[in-house]
């Protein structure tokens, strides 16, 4: 029965007569854990599990496999007529790892992309604002290269911030899975957020009411991006944890994302700062 519930959680099992294979394959690393399943038919079920030494990893397996395990559980108990009350039990589980990666982690690889985009508005609206923007015009540079500047300047400084962040998390002995992923990703957000903020700075051309149209904004996408399960937050979290089920094709349609609303707002650049 075990193994159709560790199956059922999309665990792949893989069954060893011998200890000793186990734990061959365990350091050659072809299996990520060890759980030793004694006989079940009388006394104590006293089951063992060994995990690899990486914190990440072994809390990763730990959270995969404690449904099924429960599940497991509950089946022997039903077995030999034992009842529990779990209404009864009292006390909260550990949280620490969903809370670094679900929120510390996001919160720390997004918030410079948050940054960007104000500061990308800043920087266009009172442009406009001064008409200082046709002294930068009589340059030998178009339009879209003095404005794709502006933008590029809050990006490279949200990226600087998120590398240093990644940093100072691995000096902590907080290990990321895919770190090259986890910083593109923070890379496309930052960018969605300059240009989405350049988009509505040169739209307004007004500072205060653009900042408050793209804080707005901001709130509306965050909020409504949990709904249709495309949530950046949610994407950072399964990729700092290693899901093998995500990779770069999700991280890409951030990319074509970027991509589309950078050719519409270079095309209609003339006419909104006209």
């Amino acid at each position: 029965p075990l193994v159709g519930f560790l199956r059922a959680s999309n665990v792949r099992v893989t069954r060893f007569s011998l200890p000793t294979d186990a734990e061959n394959a365990f350091k050659a690393q072809t299996i990520d854990a060890i759980l030793l399943v004694p006989d079940a038919s009388s006394g104590t079920v006293e089951m063992k599990l060994f995990l690899p030494q990486a914190e990440t990893a072994s809390s990763l397996i730990l959270m995969i496999l404690k449904e099924p395990l429960k599940r497991y559980e509950n089946y022997l108990r039903e077995e030999r007529g034992v009842h529990v009350q779990y209404t009864d039990i009292t006390g909260l589980p550990s949280t620490t790892f969903e809370f670094l990666y679900s929120v510390i982690l996001p919160v720390l690889m997004f918030f410079p992309a948050f940054v960007a985009g104000s500061m990308t508005v800043d920087s266009i609206s009172e442009e406009l604002e001064n008409h200082t923007l046709e002294t930068l015009s009589s340059a030998p540079l178009s339009l879209n290269t003095i404005l794709g500047a502006k933008i590029t300047a809050a990006l490279v400084l949200a990226v600087v911030q998120c590398v240093a962040w990644a940093g100072l998390l691995r000096l902590n002995r907080i290990e990321i899975q895919n770190v090259g992923l986890v910083l593109l990703l923070a890379a496309l957000v930052a960018a969605l957020n300059a240009v989405g903020s350049a988009f509505t700075a040169a739209a307004l051309k007004d500072r205060e009411r653009s900042q408050f149209l793209y804080s707005m904004f901001l709130l509306i996408a965050v909020s409504a991006s949990y709904s249709f399960g495309l949530s950046p937050v949610r994407l950072m979290t399964r990729l700092a944890t290693g899901d093998y089920a995500t990779g770069l094709g999700n991280v890409a349609l951030y990319a074509v994302a970027l991509l589309a609303l950078l050719v519409v707002f270079f095309r209609s650049t003339k006419r909104l700062t006209a």
